[in-house]
């Protein structure tokens, strides 16, 4: 069977067309995931992503019109073909940036809660420990609620709930006991005074009542007095998890409970301190997966 030289060229354009096709669905999911406190950027950067969007678009339906209605020869069935390919290679670059910077970003962030966190022999991993924690309960969300959250965001937030701590003196962070009234008062302020620190990044705008908030109770007396949904979501996800390393963490002033202890508390709890569709999800989740999320500095 001998195939002509058009035949061949159609070919080329229709597979440049394809491949286009896969780039811009790519390409837009890419952006739909642009929106989190590492990634997303200000309204300059916004329109330059919309706009290589929308050029991928019109090169598309350039491709269509000159395989329906042009008579392209070989140079310009090979340019359109190599074209999408091009594109292809270049996006794949840029995944693979972005994916590193996001990753380094973290590396960067995580050593720095671990400075602070040196201060307090107490602390030692338990913001990596709530971090791991809440991405499991993000994981383990149904997709009512997982949709409603970005992962790359709430993972920070996570990271970052305790960073006002730096703003507590050691005398109290350190206290083999426990806190008098007005002790406690001044670890109370450590949500806020986090949510100070992070003021100069505006990108963790999004993030800072979730920090500020996730000491919050559903019956109204946490720290701020929000209750029920009142709360962001996330913060009532960083509650759980919050809580769950707290009590199972050994301290200077108390013994680590064990994983039994901690779920039974979490029940207990739910409804008034802890919103219960959350402590349902979490006493779901197999003690494996749960154990696992221990960080290896706290492993005994």
């Amino acid at each position: 069977m001998v195939v002509d030289s058009r035949t061949i060229i159609f070919l080329m354009i229709i597979a440049g067309a394809l491949l286009m096709q896969w780039n811009i669905i790519r390409y837009a999911v890419f952006l739909r995931g642009m929106n989190d406190v590492i990634s997303s950027g200000d309204g300059k950067s916004t329109l330059l992503r919309v706009t290589g969007l929308a050029l991928l678009m019109f090169f598309l339906l350039g491709y269509l019109f000159t395989a329906i209605f042009g008579k392209p020869d070989f140079m310009m069935g090979g340019i359109l073909f190599g074209g999408s390919i091009f594109v292809w290679i270049v996006l794949n670059i840029m995944f693979n940036l972005t994916d590193i910077v996001k990753n380094r970003t973290l590396e960067i962030s995580e050593m720095l809660i671990g400075v602070i966190e040196a201060r307090d022999p107490n602390l030692s991993g338990h913001s990596i420990y709530v971090r791991n924690l809440t991405m499991l309960i993000y994981k383990h969300l149904p997709l009512s609620l997982k949709n409603k959250i970005n992962p790359v965001s709430i993972e920070y937030a996570a990271l970052m709930h305790d960073v006002g701590k730096l703003a507590v003196p050691e005398s109290i962070l350190n206290k083999p006991a426990s806190l008098d009234e007005d002790e406690w008062n001044v670890m109370k302020t450590h949500p806020n005074a986090g949510v100070k620190m992070l003021d100069p990044i505006k990108s963790f705008d999004i993030i800072k009542p979730w920090i500020r908030y996730h000491h919050e109770r559903i019956d109204g007396n946490g720290y701020y007095g929000l209750k029920g949904r009142e709360i962001p979501l996330e913060a009532r996800i960083i509650c759980v998890a919050d809580s769950y390393s707290a009590i199972t963490m050994r301290r200077a002033y108390k013994e680590a409970k064990t994983y039994e202890e901690g779920v039974a508390i979490l029940k207990d709890c739910a409804g008034t301190q802890f919103d219960t569709q959350l402590v349902d999800i979490f006493v779901s989740i197999p003690k494996a997966q749960v154990e696992a999320c221990v960080p290896k500095n706290l492993e005994q």
